[in-house]
Order: structure tokens, then C-alpha cells, then sequence
């Protein structure tokens, strides 16, 4: 069960890291020239986090 978690968090991760992009290109006024790069620092630090909290709810 904790395979199927981690997949709909990491979906769900893909989704929020491409909002948080598009607000940040929309506030910037014009889009970054390494936009993947950026996606990609984005949904790892959300990952890491999100993954560290999902591990220990699910071991506790």
C-alpha cells in the first residue's frame, strides 16, 4: 500500500511543481530560459520533504 502513496504523492508533486513554475514565470513577467532545470530543483525539494513526512507517518 505505501508503493500506491508515494505514487499518488509524486503525481500530485508533478502537478503542484508546474503551478508553482507558472506563478513564478507569471510574476516574473516572461519565462526562464532553463525552465526544466528549474521544474526539477522545484520538484526535488518538494519530494525529499514530502517524502521524508510520508515516511514517518507511515512508521509511526
Amino acid at each position: 500500500m505505501e508503493i500506491v502513496y508515494f505514487t499518488l504523492v509524486g503525481i500530485g508533486l508533478y502537478f503542484v511543481s508546474d503551478w508553482i513554475l507558472d506563478r513564478i514565470e507569471t510574476s516574473r513577467g516572461r519565462p526562464f530560459e532553463n525552465r526544466s532545470v528549474i521544474f526539477f530543483v522545484i520538484i526535488l525539494v518538494l519530494a525529499v520533504v514530502s517524502f521524508q513526512l510520508l515516511g514517518r507517518l507511515m512508521h509511526s
